[in-house]
């Protein structure tokens, strides 16, 4: 019958218990892989190798190349081997995909039968064992999920993340981290933004090698990435640097003088080594947009990038994502803006400040000041009057500098001496 009985004890807990002979582990192991083929994905992603992954993508600046180099290499590495937990993590259309797959056809060819699924498919695979005609219970399904040598999950974190959901993903997760079972994980959501059950496995760097890869959509490789985004104001302002900045010292009265100087000093130093955020504050006209977009530009000078934008113009191009004709989803338009590796909030305190207006921007602003994102921000607006979530982030000192230029409003001209005490010096004080 092919099904033996061991000789074995009563005590013993294999006692009476069936196990195939010799003679049927192979049609077992032939049916179990033909039932995680049921499951793959991998026919859809079988053009996705290592030999069609790019990793050299032109029009890329020097950190991001590196990420993208990086996680080449990783995921090569452990294809060749794999073992324990590789997560790649970056934007949509970085490559993580790609990677993932290039990982499960590179297992198959070397006869490994990985299971290769994105998340919310697997959980509609699930879901479909408790239909009346279902050929196969979930205790048998979810068995062979949860036990497949290779497992690789696409798009973790794009689930509907229903109570039942996260349970089955964490029983899933939990045991293979239990096992030490080989795992591949992708998503766009940065792991604090994980279910916490989930994330406390993800982040164990005894079993876990994460990769972050910052390229743009592949989609976009060949465009300048100055331009790849119709938000950014920064090619309009190349000749904003710290060279074209105007101190103004034979104009000012020495106290304002100090304040823009001091300003330009911290702007120097941020541009060499950006660290934590720089908020400009001061009236129209004193040089906040400048100094900003000057930082920005000696960034990219140096081989990094950055990313301008208007707050209005920022919050008008998120809500263009809801037209019928948008090619870009709300979620691409945002992961755009809050993953830059240097972002400047031009202007803020502008913006038309409805609910969800409201909403879009502490949702950018609390992720950056959670991820310690280098991020500038400008407004001619008291920090008091802006929304208190927001501006509860620009009081901790320990990640942000304030500072106020306290001077007039440049009016352009040459530079005039003015006389303490004059009719001018008072109005304009």
């Amino acid at each position: 019958m092919g099904y033996i009985r061991l000789d074995v004890p009563i005590s013993d807990p294999s006692f009476g218990k069936l196990f195939p002979c010799t003679c049927r582990m192979e049609e077992i192991a032939q049916r179990r892989d033909e039932s995680l083929r049921s499951l793959n994905n991998l026919q859809a992603v079988e053009r996705f190798t290592f030999e069609t992954f790019n990793p050299e993508s032109a029009g890329m600046s020097p950190e991001r190349q590196r990420t993208l180099r990086r996680a080449y290499d990783v995921a090569l590495a452990y294809a060749k081997e794999p073992e324990g937990w590789l997560v790649l993590v970056g934007g949509y259309g970085c490559g993580k995909t790609h990677l993932a797959a290039a990982i499960a056809n590179r297992a198959l060819v070397q006869g490994i039968v990985p299971l290769f699924v994105t998340v919310p498919d697997l959980l509609d695979h699930l879901r479909s064992t408790y239909a009346p005609g279902s050929p196969q219970p979930y205790s048998s399904r979810f068995d062979q999920v949860r036990n497949t040598p290779l497992l690789i999950l696409d798009d973790l974190g794009t689930e509907n993340a229903t109570p039942w959901a996260l349970e089955k993903l964490f029983q899933l997760l939990n045991h293979r981290y239990t096992a030490r079972l080989a795992t591949v994980l992708t998503t766009n959501q940065e792991l604090e933004h994980i279910d916490a059950r989930l994330r406390s496995r993800l982040v164990d760097p005894d079993l876990v090698e994460i990769v972050t890869i910052l390229a743009p959509d592949h989609r976009m490789v060949g465009v300048d990435e100055r331009f790849a985004s119709s938000l950014d104001m920064l090619p309009y302002y190349a000749d904003m640097t710290f060279s074209t900045f105007d101190d103004r010292k034979r104009e000012l009265e020495k106290a304002e003088a100090h304040s823009l100087a001091t300003a330009i000093q911290i702007a120097k130093t941020y541009a060499d080594t950006p660290d934590g955020w720089f908020i400009l504050t001061g009236t129209y006209g004193v040089g906040k947009t400048h100094l900003a977009a000057a930082i920005a530009n000696e960034r990219l000078r140096q081989g990094h990038q950055a990313l301008l934008v208007v707050v209005p113009d920022l919050l008008d191009y998120l809500r263009a994502a809801f037209s019928p004709q948008s090619s870009l989803s709300l979620g691409k338009r945002f992961e755009e803006v809050r993953r830059a590796p240097l972002l400047v909030l031009d202007d803020l305190g502008t913006e038309s400040a409805t609910p969800w207006a409201r909403e879009k921007l502490f949702q950018l602003i609390n992720y950056r000041y959670v991820a310690r994102l280098p991020t500038i921000i400008t407004t001619a607006t008291e920090l008091k009057d802006l929304d208190p979530k927001i501006s509860i982030r620009f009081m901790d000192t320990s990640r942000c500098v304030v500072h106020e230029i306290k001077a007039t409003a440049y009016l352009g001209g040459a530079a005039t001496p003015r006389r303490r005490g004059s009719r001018a010096s008072r109005s304009r004080s």
